[in-house]
């Protein structure tokens, strides 16, 4: 046994993906939470930059009632995605508090080790 660290070495985790953590540390759970956290802002900014260009389209739709339409099922439909958005995070925390008694248990995961 011996014989095959010394063949092999050690392997080190690389700088960047030092600061996620490793496997014993919930580098996996905070890798998923890092992603959820990007998703989330990104649906914001997305929602932010349709909300400008709804209200750019209402504001020059004139006196035409089909671009009028148009422009209020934009924002309606952009205020229901944030809606969703927030939602699932409030979901989150419900169904984490039921089944597990710590309301963030879903939202912060983490995946324990043997």
């Amino acid at each position: 046994m011996k014989l095959a660290d010394d063949i092999f070495g050690s392997i080190t985790q690389p700088g960047p993906i030092s600061k996620i953590g490793d496997v014993e540390n919930g580098g996996l759970g905070n890798l998923i939470n890092l992603i959820l956290k990007v998703m989330i802002i990104g649906a914001g900014l997305y929602a932010l930059f349709n909300l400008v260009l709804a209200g750019y389209a209402f504001m020059s739709a004139g006196d035409d009632a089909k671009k009028v339409a148009g422009a209020w099922a934009k924002i309606w439909q952009t205020m229901l995605g944030l809606l969703f958005a927030a939602g699932s995070f409030v979901l989150a925390a419900i169904f984490g508090y039921l089944l597990f008694g710590d309301a963030g248990a879903l939202l912060t995961p983490t995946i324990p080790t043997l």
